[in-house]
């Protein structure tokens, strides 16, 4: 024989209904012997529940209990639910007058929505002409006298089921209700939450079934709950050890005592969906996986309980106080977590008994308040147990770092000590963000990165068609899944969850919204987006003023923007503090040198005690191209002046390029990388722009670019022979002082040097060590453009997954 059990939502109306009689009436046609055992239908037992609230709180409940009714007979005709029904009126209509129930009267309400649903089942199999017998379970499974949450007897029991088989045997399919039973009283008490899944095991027990076959609404157990991790996998098998370790640990489609019974007799159970006939579900069984399973249980309905007390530190006894007050009023603990210095511990229990745990432990350590050993008893409500089977902790360092990157701290710790099982309890609010986090880890599935880019302009836009270009071939080679949520502009966000597509450009035009920075960060809080990446492609000063923010809500930074780096000593180090506090990185190294590895060598050197003397260097390869070209051709400096602007090699009123502020905002961010507190005013600048030029329109200056020619063509002319013009930037001085010398000018230098043989729109860095003596560090290649940069971000934003 089998045991067939459905839950609550594979008997909801419609589709449920239909499919739990068509998978039943298959294997009566297929001569296979099968008992059924149901839960309530749907969501009847929180309905019934919800109602009893609300009676004995003395507010109207009639409509609500008008539609339970309306719903278990919808759409079913000769089915009489009177007596069930009748039952219900009275029990309500008494807690409503009385203003209080007890235990007994909440059994009996609930045991209606068993009853009801094995009467509908076996009406409909009946006008099937399925031999079908209705079972109530409360003549079959004797238990002890405790109310809400019953012990079954087991000798007892046996014998009725055992009886009652021997009686409606053969092709008679047993429809039987779940969760209920009784006392020796022969008063209604129930199994406890999910006993549905009890009485089948009990029953595959008591008959020496050949399977429990528990259909649910998924295709069987999986790595993580796919309601909360969308990458969760199904495991195909599992021991009953490890099951029972599910169990415990709130795996909800297992109920921590199903497993017992099974074990006993050694009867696999296999856990099907309803609505899939064709998937095999997961299958548990005695046999052993040697390489062990593992998967993350959640427990969301419980609190936290802190106790603490400097006065107790050292004093024998305080747990065991602690336990047996909460024994004796049958409240379970199940994590539990102490600490040592200030004498504390915290525990987790039911939410629904929290309050009275806090009672007991104040009546309990009345006294030790009054000495002022213990300082307070707290609850935390909105918590949720986040459990890892098979996790041990030589290696649990992975899940916990990135729930740290990512901003999750936990409130409490917990490990067996001969198993391999952690616990954690973290806030509910950050639950499904750190279960993604932590199954991501621990199975070795894609690490996804979300990120927001704020700047679609050359560099932006480039940034975004390389990503979406590359995503898949860095997901295959890297396992890393490159996901861009937030594509924005100054005014407009497009916002997407699972990624914007290639058409993001028409997109942003047709679906962007308005926004602000806290609009962003509330999106990703929303629909728990982790690995937060969030990408400065702009040159706005003002854009730089969100930085802390989005770091204080777990963002990493990555900028080609070098205005943050550039503004005041002070908020610098203040972006830096806040980047240590929160644990997280910010990337630039394109705003120096654009895809060179510039700013990462310096910061290694540095790091490493090397102690750098000088670095100078053609920072501006818009500059670069300029006198590289006029230095060597015979032409007016007017003229290549326009070639270069004509190119894009500048910006389109190139007075921001030669005036020399952003070779100076570049030499000033190398200057804070060796831990200089220099601002940029300390900077000195050699404005290639005439003092006439310098104010007006960018078409007015356009218009006389000749005027440069006399001042340019003088400069060129007066060089020493073999010598070629070159605009650097130089640090310099004693470096290990507080403040080092910054000068960005136009300089003659020999054309067979390191700085005289740049090419093109090139960038040359020379960098001068105590090391390496007289021979710099040279870096040398492209130096400007949108491509390069773009990749030189893209390059940032893989260090970045990487690391994490």
């Amino acid at each position: 024989m089998k045991i067939l059990k459905f839950g609550g939502k594979s008997l909801a109306n419609g589709k449920g209904i239909r499919a739990v009689i068509d998978i039943i009436e298959e294997k009566v046609k297929k001569g296979e012997r099968i008992a059924v055992v149901l839960s309530a239908r749907g969501n009847s037992t929180d309905e019934l529940e919800e109602i009893l609230e609300k009676a004995v709180n003395n507010e109207s409940y009639q409509e609500q209990l008008d539609a339970f009714k309306k719903y278990q007979t919808a759409d079913f005709f000769g089915i009489d639910f009177s007596q069930e029904f009748d039952t219900l009126d009275k029990l309500f209509e008494g807690v409503s007058l009385l203003g209080d129930y007890s235990k007994r009267i909440k059994d009996q309400v609930l045991s209606q929505g068993e009853v009801i649903s094995a009467k509908l089942i076996t009406h409909i199999l009946k006008e099937k002409n399925i031999n079908a017998h209705f079972a109530d379970s409360r003549s079959l499974i004797v238990t002890d006298a405790q109310f809400g949450d019953a012990l079954p007897l087991d000798k007892l029991s046996k014998e009725n089921v055992v009886s009652h088989f021997e009686k409606y045997n053969g092709t008679t399919v047993n429809v039987v209700t779940g969760f209920i039973a009784s006392n020796t009283k022969n008063e209604t008490t129930t199994l406890g939450r999910n006993g549905s899944n009890y009485t089948a095991s009990l029953l595959a027990n008591y008959l020496d079934a050949e399977e429990l076959q528990n259909f649910t609404h998924v295709n069987g157990i999986y790595t993580a709950n796919p309601d909360l991790v969308p990458n969760a996998k199904k495991i195909e098998k599992l021991s009953f050890t490890e099951a029972n370790e599910l169990a415990y640990f709130g795996a909800n489609i297992l109920h921590a005592k199903t497993i017992i019974p099974l074990i006993e007799k050694n009867i696999p159970l296999r856990i099907l969906n309803t609505f899939d006939h064709k998937n095999e579900g997961t299958l548990i069984t005695s046999e052993v996986n040697e390489k062990g399973i593992k998967s993350l249980s959640v427990l969301e309905n419980v609190a936290l309980v802190n106790l603490e007390g400097r006065g107790l530190l050292g004093k024998v006894g305080v747990d065991a106080r602690i336990f047996k007050a909460l024994a004796h009023k049958n409240i379970n603990v199940s994590i539990i977590s102490q600490g040592s210095s200030e004498r504390g511990i915290g525990f987790v229990v039911e939410a629904d008994q929290a309050q009275e745990a806090k009672t007991i432990l104040e009546q309990e350590f009345e006294s030790d308040f009054y000495k002022r050993d213990v300082s307070g008893i707290t609850i935390e409500k909105e918590v949720s147990v986040i459990s890892i089977i098979g996790q041990d902790l030589s290696n649990f360092h992975k899940p916990y770092n990135a729930l740290i990157k990512n901003q999750v701290v936990p409130l409490l710790f917990n490990n067996t000590v001969t198993g391999k099982n952690v616990s954690l309890v973290v806030r509910k609010k950050q639950l499904h963000r750190a279960l993604n986090v932590i199954h991501g880890e621990i199975f070795e599935i894609s690490k996804k990165i979300n990120i927001a880019i704020f700047g679609h302009g050359l560099v932006g836009g480039t940034l975004v068609d390389q990503i979406l270009k590359s995503a898949e071939q860095i997901e295959k080679r890297k396992k890393i899944n490159l996901n861009i949520f937030a594509v924005a502009n100054s005014r407009k966000a497009l916002l997407d969850k699972n990624g914007v597509s290639e058409q993001w450009e028409s997109d942003i035009v047709e679906k962007g919204v308005s926004y602000t920075i806290d609009d962003i960060i509330q999106y990703a809080d929303e629909h728990h987006l982790e690995n937060l990446i969030a990408i400065d492609n702009t040159a706005s000063q003002c854009f730089t003023g969100s930085y802390v923010r989005l770091v204080e809500h777990g963002f990493d930074l990555v900028s080609s923007n070098k205005v943050a780096n550039t503004l005041s000593f002070d908020f610098y180090k203040k972006l830096r503090v806040s980047l240590e506090e929160n644990q997280k990185q910010y990337l630039y190294e394109t705003n120096v040198g654009a895809g060179l590895p510039l700013i990462d060598t310096i910061k290694l050197l540095h790091l490493s005690g090397e102690n750098i003397t000088r670095i100078k260097g053609v920072f501006s390869g818009s500059l670069s191209y300029l006198f590289n070209t006029f230095s060597v051709e015979d032409r007016p400096f007017s003229q290549v002046l326009q070639e270069a602007i004509d190119k894009g090699f500048t910006e389109p009123d190139p007075r921001e390029d030669l005036c020399g502020n952003d070779v100076g905002r570049k030499l000033l961010i190398l200057a804070r990388e060796l831990d200089l507190s220099n601002e940029f005013e300390d900077v000195v600048i050699h404005n290639l722009i005439p003092e006439q030029l310098r104010a007006g329109e960018a078409k007015g200056f356009l218009e006389k670019l000749s005027e440069l020619d006399e001042v340019f063509q003088k400069i060129k002319e007066d060089q020493k022979a073999d010598h070629v013009l070159r605009y650097i930037g130089d640090l310099w001085g004693d470096l290990s002082q507080e403040k080092g010398n910054l000068d960005v000018k136009l300089v003659s230098v020999p054309q067979s040097s390191a700085l005289g043989q740049v090419k093109g729109s090139d960038s040359i860095f020379e960098i001068y060590t105590e090391s390496y003596g007289d021979q710099p560090i040279v870096i040398q290649g492209a130096g400007a453009g949108a491509a390069v940069t773009a990749r030189g971000v893209f390059g940032d934003v893989l260090r970045l997954a990487e690391k994490g």
